[in-house]
């Protein structure tokens, strides 16, 4: 297998259709990395840098829509979802929440190398913009395209949820990111209203980065508002 190949993170429950399309993209030329469950297809999204992933809708842990909300809060890897649900509303769902494209089951494997091709050329140009967004001021330094962030030259462990709210911070410098903005994009429209999320998201945050909350250097708060992190 070529190293270079394009790597494609396929997530989806049927042994069947995973069978089907590792067989079916090997034979393209593509790296293919397998998850049967959401939780492990995040985390294999994370570690492995896929350069797209096929999402399957329904999932045995969690929704693909759910999925794909976690894997925009860090990362803008051309996305498409799979799924046997044909509603139009489906669909709108699915690319209104950040999906690049959206094959219905049963799908043409020819069919489905086109659409990719398609997201591979527009995910290499958005691969460039992604590999800008990094933090640097010589103390804590982020890396959002390889959820990395060190504390003086130390790796800090940031559970899920903390590092979506560190990355899309960010990801607006020097911009004020509203509470419901945050819990919307991290948590889902119906956690808008659960600021006791945020508020222990950001003590842990300021805890494991020494930010102190009385005189923060990153994570400022604006009362009432929401946060702000600064500009490099």
């Amino acid at each position: 297998m070529n190293a270079t190949a394009p790597r494609v993170l396929v997530i989806d429950d049927e042994v069947q259709i995973r069978r089907f399309l590792d067989i079916g993209l090997r034979a393209e030329g593509y790296q293919v990395i397998l998850a049967s469950t959401g939780q492990e297809g995040l985390g294999l999204a994370a570690t492995r840098s896929p350069d797209v992933v096929i999402l399957d809708i329904g999932l045995p842990d969690m929704e693909g829509h759910d999925v794909l909300r976690e894997l925009r809060a860090w990362s803008e890897v051309p996305v498409l979802m799979l799924s046997v649900r044909d509603a139009e509303s489906e669909k709108v769902k699915a690319l209104d929440r950040g999906a690049n494209d959206y094959v219905t089951k049963p799908f043409g494997i020819q069919e489905l190398m086109a659409r990719l091709r398609v997201l591979l050329r527009s995910g290499a140009k958005a691969g460039d913009a992604e590999a800008s967004l990094r933090y640097d001021d010589g103390t804590l330094s982020i890396d959002i395209a390889r959820r990395e962030v060190c504390l003086d030259g130390q790796a800090v462990a940031l559970t899920r949820k903390e590092f979506a709210v560190l990355s899309l911070l960010v990801r607006h410098p020097g911009r004020v990111v509203g509470q419901q903005q945050i819990l919307r994009d991290v948590w889902g429209a119906t956690h808008t209203q659960d600021t006791h999320y945020l508020r222990i998201v950001m003590g842990k945050l300021r805890q494991k980065l020494g930010d102190d909350p009385s005189s923060p250097r990153w994570l400022k708060t604006e009362p009432g508002v929401g946060y702000r992190f600064p500009a490099a």
